[in-house]
């Protein structure tokens, strides 16, 4: 059966709002947020690379206002997790590296929703590029700035590199393949990539 583009881009966008949500809600904990400090920041992380691409590229009013799905999957999924990390504890930092390996995951899917986004506004293809790192790092960033971080994308460590580098295999692939299969293989190796650098740093930490 073959799938549409925009049908892709909406279940991709939830999938990712569903995991950047959880990355807000472990971050609020370490900080000591309270449950509602922990929804506002998980709504910012996760629709917050959204807007910038639909105002971007002139979409609205966002996707989110529009369709209230995403609130709607990230409030519980952000109380959840806030409910389940203090129930877990602090753990000798694993709830850190659970954090970054999500986000990694994150990242990638968010990467490829704005490329999907900017393909269907018929963009040129070095737009779509950016177009996918922007909506791919942006939440991230918002999250770090709100919780008093240096941002992953101002560290040297490729966030935005392999967020740029995914959305240019995508692009190759589809060009000589099938859309699900550039999905698969440009989602493999962004989150490929942003695990072995999660890994290496946390080994250098240690």
């Amino acid at each position: 059966m073959e799938v549409s583009l925009s049908y892709l881009t909406t279940w991709l966008t939830i999938l990712a709002t569903m995991v950047m949500a959880i990355t807000a809600a472990i971050q609020g904990v370490r900080q000591n947020f309270d449950p509602f400090g922990v929804v506002v920041l998980a709504i910012v992380t996760s629709v917050g690379g959204g807007s910038l691409r639909d105002l971007l590229i002139g979409s609205t009013p966002v996707f989110w206002l529009v369709d209230m799905t995403y609130i709607a999957t990230v409030v519980p999924t952000a109380l959840i997790t806030y409910i389940m990390v203090n129930a877990y504890g602090q753990r000798g930092g694993k709830r850190l590296a659970f954090l970054q390996y999500l986000d990694a995951i994150g990242l990638a899917l968010f990467t490829l929703v704005g490329v999907q986004s900017a393909l269907m506004a018929n963009l040129p293809s070095l737009s779509v590029i950016v177009l996918g790192c922007v909506t791919g790092v942006a939440g991230g960033m918002f999250r770090d700035m709100l919780c008093g971080l240096q941002p992953a994308i101002l560290k040297q460590d490729l966030y935005a590199t392999i967020s740029l580098i995914g959305g240019l295999i995508y692009l190759v692939l589809i060009e000589y393949t099938d859309e699900t299969l550039s999905l698969v293989v440009s989602f493999l190796c962004m989150l490929t990539f942003r695990s072995i650098i999660v890994y290496n740093n946390r080994l250098k930490e240690n």
